[in-house]
């Protein structure tokens, strides 16, 4: 059993919740499907787009498609599409069903832990008050700040802004206790269950409870525990991602916790007509979530997973550590990763690699395989969640191929005289996809080097680089909040004029021209 040693509590009877003709809907009657017979794995449906499918050693990223969804949670999605149900009554059976399994007062099946973020802000600011609810996210006369440790932070933040809330940072239990206040909607802190933390629930609970302000915790990437750890701290809901470690379906999530405001959230999402209508789950999506949490508390092993992943660290140890340089080591699970890690590192004296060109020839061989080997460094990491039983023997091979083939130790480019001075101010334009914007560049150079400052439409941040002979490279970070918005600027100079493109990470890519600054 996963999470916890518990009885089983699945009932007396067994049903199925789909039949022909209706739906079992008994709290408490847990789902039951039969695997289709399994047919032989094919990505036509990918090829035939022009898509290449890779193996996953990235485990669980949204970007790389999630985890792999079980194949009992398949087979009830399947069996959900067949039949149509009230969307109400069945979430209200579904809620209490995961509810009994995980030991909580309620649940909520999400399109995902964003959307769990977004529903619970809305409960916590407008109840189920549907006149409240139709005027959000116009925050006039309703409680409009959430308070976060600073440490909890990410990018993920953006799930609780969209309500328009204000988000007040804190670093201590006196910043804390002077921040709540009449405008106070909620605390959201980020789940330190595998890791640590400064200031985190333990510290903020007895205050917050005091306060009688909810507590919201986004778990995403943790596993389901029973009973829930930070619950038990003094948390009042906690959020989960379905499409991670709980092999659910990949946009599927869980709200857990206090009845009231997990409730509340639901009102507040879809299919009803509130703020949260755009962020619609779907009949299997609830289906499929509910089996994947039976299956999660009534037959995974967790600790078995773990084994059976640190033998596959193993068979790649071995076949990597005979090229020389090259190390493995196993790390343990950690907050954002609860599994173990391989960390692959080398000598660059030995293996004239970098991490980039390690991650860009897995990606174009054969099997194609995804990893976090990415930029200059000599080390990335391997994650386990998303392999399937025999890729990390592939892994093992394409890994020690590549290895094994590098060049010894890495050339070095001595960079040519700049061809222009680019020292002053610059005055740019991106063009992206679709608009554009104008930023600006102050530059001081010494030799091939390359500082500054980079002013963006309405952001700031720091600047470095170098230039090569009339190639110029710029690397920028405009801070905002906990996201850290990447500029990597390449192109040419000639003369006053600066041109190329601009790569912003997930953000794509865009086209800039600069000119110097005319003054006066």
């Amino acid at each position: 059993m996963a999470g916890s040693k518990k009885s089983d509590r699945r009932g007396t009877h067994r049903r199925d919740l789909l039949r022909t003709g209706g739906v079992a809907a008994l709290a408490g009657a847990a789902i039951t499907t039969t695997p289709a017979a399994a047919a032989p794995a094919s990505p036509d449906v990918y090829l035939r787009l022009g898509v290449r499918p890779f193996i996953n050693t990235t485990a669980t990223l949204t970007i790389n498609g999630g985890s792999r969804t079980l194949p009992e949670v398949v087979a009830a999605i399947e069996q959900a599409s067949q039949f149509h149900v009230n969307l109400d009554e069945l979430m209200e059976k579904a809620s209490a069903r995961v509810a009994e399994l995980l030991g909580v007062e309620w649940a909520l099946v999400t399109s995902g832990a964003a959307a769990a973020l977004s529903h619970a802000t809305a409960a916590c600011i407008a109840g189920a008050d549907p006149e409240k609810m139709q005027q959000l996210p116009n925050l006039r006369g309703l409680k409009n700040q959430v308070i976060m440790p600073r440490e909890s932070r990410d990018v993920y933040d953006h799930a609780t802004r969209g309500l328009g809330v204000e988000i007040i940072e804190v670093n201590s239990a006196a910043e804390l206790e002077s921040a709540i206040g009449p405008h106070t909607a909620m605390i959201q802190i980020l789940g330190v269950h595998f890791g640590s933390a400064r200031f985190g629930l333990r510290e903020v609970a007895p205050i917050a409870k005091k306060a009688g302000v909810p507590i919201l915790v986004d778990a995403a990437a943790d596993y389901l525990i029973v009973p829930n750890p930070y619950i038990a701290l003094g948390a009042d809901l906690v959020a989960y991602s379905g499409g991670k470690i709980l092999r659910g379906p990949q946009t599927a999530g869980l709200l857990v916790g206090r009845k009231d405001l997990v409730r509340a959230a639901w009102a507040n999402s879809a299919p009803h007509h509130a703020f949260g209508r755009p962020m619609k789950v779907s009949k299997e999506e609830i289906v499929g979530m509910v089996v994947a949490v039976e299956t999660w508390v009534q037959k995974r092993d967790i600790k078995a997973e773990y084994r059976e992943w640190e033998s596959w660290y193993a068979h790649i140890s071995e076949a990597i550590t005979k090229v020389p340089g090259v190390k493995a080591e196993v790390r343990g699970p950690q907050r954002g990763g609860p599994f173990p890690t391989l960390l692959v590192s080398w000598d660059q004296s030995l293996v004239g690699l970098t991490a980039g060109d390690v991650g860009r020839q897995l990606l174009e061989g054969e099997p194609r395989i995804m990893s976090h080997a990415s930029g200059e460094g000599n080390s990335f990491l391997i994650r386990p969640a998303a392999l399937r039983p025999d890729d990390y023997k592939a892994v093992a091979t394409r890994l020690a191929d590549v290895f094994r083939r590098a060049p010894k130790g890495l050339k070095k480019h001595s960079p040519a005289a700049p061809s222009a001075d680019i020292a002053g101010r610059w005055d740019v334009t991106v063009q992206y996809e679709s608009g554009s914007a104008a930023h600006q560049l102050f530059i001081m150079t010494k030799g091939n080097s390359v500082q500054g400052t980079h002013l963006g439409w309405a952001l700031q941040g720091d600047l470095t680089g170098s230039v090569d002979a009339d190639k110029v490279s710029l690397l920028s970070v405009l801070p905002f909040g906990p996201q850290r918005l990447s500029y990597s600027f390449t192109g040419k100079v000639a003369g006053d004029t600066m041109s190329g493109e601009v790569r912003m990470g997930e953000y794509g890519r865009a086209s800039w021209t600069a000119k110097r600054h005319v003054t006066g």
